[in-house]
């Protein structure tokens, strides 16, 4: 496997920080540390630089996001886009499955458009995901075990992946931060990209899903080729070119 050079590391590691006060409005020294897997000073260079750029506002002992007016219809411009993204997901699904679906906005949006397909079996280590399909639906639910994480409440950890060693499941649907025909299935947390690499052996289709603008990126930490997923789900406002590129290499695309 060819290796990435370290700038470019660096770069995806400061993407994803970026990412990170974007969504979650702060970020400590600390937690970026582990979660990256790299020391504090290595951190704190990071976040001087997003500074700089004018991405983030440094603090003691970390960073917060600066706060920019947002046109309102980019909201409901998102909400579109992730709700075909669903719908086109959930139309994959048959009756009667097992479908694992990871944390995430995008696999919440396929839970939401999979009420007609009764009766599914919905194994998650997303507590949004079960809440939704436990209140709203009378699939059965499988919820594994682990340690929330992440703004998107994902389940982690030993316990996380203990249970899903003994599962099957007929379709795995995750959605992940990068998908690259280079630098191929990538997410920023490193928890979330272990389960990953489980998820991969134990379905017998792999669904991935990637927001537009992150296809043909690369997030943190390595999961696996892209030719490992059987199909990449995304908005059809993604760049065409990154998208040929999974097409030449053996990945189906389906544009929502």
């Amino acid at each position: 496997m060819k290796r990435r050079s370290a700038p470019k590391l660096t770069a995806a590691r400061r993407a994803a920080i970026a990412r990170r006060v974007a969504q979650n409005g702060d970020v400590r020294v600390a937690d970026l540390a582990r979660q990256f897997d790299v020391n504090a000073a290595t951190i704190r260079r990071d976040l001087e630089k997003l500074a700089e750029q004018g991405q983030v506002h440094r603090v003691h002992g970390g960073a917060v996001a600066i706060e920019r007016t947002a046109p309102e219809s980019l909201g409901a411009l998102a909400a579109t886009w992730e709700t075909r993204i669903g719908q086109a997901v959930a139309e994959m699904i048959s009756t009667g499955e097992t479908v694992f679906l990871g944390p995430g906005r995008l696999p919440f949006e396929v839970a939401r458009c999979s009420t007609g397909h009764s009766p599914l079996t919905i194994v998650t280590n997303g507590l949004k995901v079960a809440h939704w399909v436990a209140a709203n639906t009378p699939h059965t639910l499988i919820v594994t075990g682990g340690q929330a994480e992440g703004r998107d409440v994902g389940l982690v950890g030993q316990l996380a992946r203990s249970a899903l060693s003994s599962l099957r499941a007929d379709r795995v649907i995750l959605e992940l931060d990068g998908v690259s025909a280079v630098d191929g299935l990538t997410d920023d947390s490193l928890p979330q990209a272990e389960i990953a690499q489980l998820l991969l052996e134990i379905g017998s289709q792999i669904i991935v899903l990637v927001s537009p603008e992150r296809v043909g990126q690369v997030a943190a930490a390595y999961i696996a080729p892209a030719s490992d997923a059987d199909i990449v789900v995304t908005a059809r406002e993604a760049t065409s070119h990154p998208l040929w590129d999974l097409s030449e290499s053996g990945v189906r695309v389906v544009l929502a």
